[in-house]
């Protein structure tokens, strides 16, 4: 069978025979969604109406060579394809750099609702792929922010990324580590966000291999306790931030008491916890030079 001389039954029939390979049902057709350009709601009524005819963006050998690539290699999908789709974005994911999450889309929405209408200066630590930066460059047009991170892999990656989404001008990338390459701003900064390696050691070692073996330990690793980089961050805090400023964090599902305590340590106020999208509490937010102090549930 060659490009566009497939219908539905045959496409049904030849998916069979892939995923009798191995691999995830869900896998595939995101697989077939982003490299061959037949959507997962066009896959879905392939079931109900066979007899249309498919039209892919590019050979079946194309993407049976991928798929057998990830079942031999257990790479990611996004680096074989080289995208992933993320909030209203197409992001460019190479090895090297994180692939973004969907429960870290809820950071920008945080932002959003918890920053100035326009905060004039901000900052993403630890931007990976640059998702974050993207996302509130194009909310605030007017603002001017700062991408950190330590590996220059991932900050060439942002900055594709930054030039894809035409706000490379009004985001400045700087190398290092958290806060020391935004020194020259302390004080300065009305927002920070942060996505930082927080899964414990032990817990990483124990990750399915397409994670552990193939994304960036830096990413992901937090130490023994998962908590080495949100320890650096909430201690520069108040150091970096205007007063009244506001610290976004994302954290591992069971950290939240953990990291509440190290934003109050560290001189914060306001302190809240945010749920993700199942209820957990995978986010946390405080601010600078505000009074009185608490600490709470957010929504």
């Amino acid at each position: 069978m060659q490009q566009g001389q497939l219908d539905g039954e045959q496409w049904l029939a030849w998916r069979r025979r892939q995923l009798a390979l191995g691999g995830s049902p869900a896998a595939f057709d995101w697989l077939v969604d982003l490299a061959g350009g037949l959507s997962w709601q066009q896959q879905q009524q392939l079931r109900l109406s066979p007899q249309q005819p498919v039209r892919l963006t590019c050979g079946l050998s194309r993407l049976e060579t991928l798929w057998q690539r990830h079942l031999d290699t257990a790479e990611p999908l996004q680096y074989l394809v080289g995208r992933c789709p993320w909030r209203d974005l197409e992001l460019a994911v190479a090895p090297g750099v994180l692939i973004p999450r969907q429960e870290t889309e809820l950071l920008v929405e945080l932002a959003l609702a918890l920053a100035p209408a326009c905060p004039g200066r901000w900052a993403d630590l630890g931007t990976g792929s640059g998702c974050l930066a993207l996302a509130l460059a194009l909310a605030w047009p007017a603002s001017c922010g700062m991408a950190v991170d330590s590996s220059p892999v991932a900050l060439q990656q942002a900055a594709d990324n930054l030039e894809r989404g035409r706000v490379s001008g009004r985001v400045q990338l700087l190398q290092g580590s958290w806060w020391q390459p935004l020194r020259p701003w302390w004080g300065a900064l009305e927002l920070v966000v942060s996505n930082p390696p927080y899964i414990p050691t032990a817990v990483w070692a124990g990750l399915d291999p397409v994670v552990r073996d193939h994304e960036p330990a830096l990413a992901l690793d937090g130490g023994a306790d998962g908590l080495d980089a949100l320890r650096a961050i909430a201690k520069g805090a108040a150091d970096a931030l205007v007063p009244g400023g506001l610290l976004l964090l994302e954290h591992h599902h069971d950290q939240s008491e953990a990291v509440m305590a190290l934003l109050a340590a560290a001189g914060l106020e306001q302190v809240q916890a945010h749920a993700d999208l199942e209820g957990q509490r995978r986010f946390a937010s405080a601010r600078h030079g505000l009074s009185p102090q608490h600490t709470g549930d957010g929504v």
